[in-house]
């Protein structure tokens, strides 16, 4: 049975760093995927001149990453970094018609305890809206990591636990890093950042290793609720 799923980011690039292999799995089997990506991202940094051409060049690579894998992709375009400054129900609102409309059964977000504010308020606004009284009742709510986010947070405040690990092959994560190619000179950075190539592919190889395969993306459960 075909299910349908949501990845529910803050910005462009974070669908894949967080779940690609994920969705990549889905979409070979078949479900049908939506991501909806809630802010804008990149506006806040630098020149507001250069950063309305780039967020054009950011748009177009989340919809080639999205063409490639074969998943719809959404966007609201919310305030890059200043999530906080907009009431938690202006966001939840938001999210609620999403899930409204698309009805997902698996839903993919932020963790909620990222070093980013965005992460932060987009875990807050997904947990709302999919609290159980819901009209649509999602019945699995997973939490993904976001390199240069969910490990920069201070240890006090790091609550990230994997207890989820998707396996994934050569093939599968040549193809995410391919995807996310299309953000190349826009979000990708030179080793040893956490966004580079070979340190996306060496948390993948670590969190595979922690269950004995080559690659694996770490995830969160959040809640499953078994009819």
């Amino acid at each position: 049975m075909k299910k349908n799923i949501m990845v529910i980011a803050a910005h462009p690039d974070d669908e894949l760093l967080g779940a690609g292999g994920t969705i990549i799995k889905h979409c070979q089997k078949g479900d049908n995927v939506k991501v909806l990506i809630l802010g804008t991202g990149i506006t806040s940094r630098g020149e507001k001149e250069s950063n309305v051409y780039d967020l054009d060049k950011l748009k177009c690579a989340a919809e080639n990453a999205s063409k490639l894998i074969g998943y719809e992709i959404e966007f609201d375009m919310l305030p890059d970094n200043k999530f906080d400054s907009l009431p938690l129900l202006e966001i939840v609102q938001v999210v609620e018609n999403y899930i409204m409309i698309f009805e997902p059964h698996i839903i993919y977000t932020h963790n909620g305890s990222d070093l980013n504010i965005d992460h932060q308020i987009t875990f807050n606004a997904v947990i709302t809206a999919c609290r159980p009284c819901a009209e649509w009742q999602v019945k699995k709510i997973c939490c993904f990591e976001t390199v240069s986010s969910t490990e920069w947070q201070a240890p006090q405040f790091y609550t990230f636990k994997p207890n989820y690990f998707n396996n994934l092959n050569k093939k599968i994560m040549e193809l995410k890093i391919k995807a996310l190619e299309f953000y190349n000179n826009l979000e990708i950075r030179n080793y040893p950042h956490p966004r580079s190539y070979e340190s996306i592919k060496n948390l993948a190889a670590f969190r595979g290793n922690i269950v004995l395969n080559d690659f694996a993306e770490a995830f969160e459960i959040v809640r499953i609720i078994k009819d």
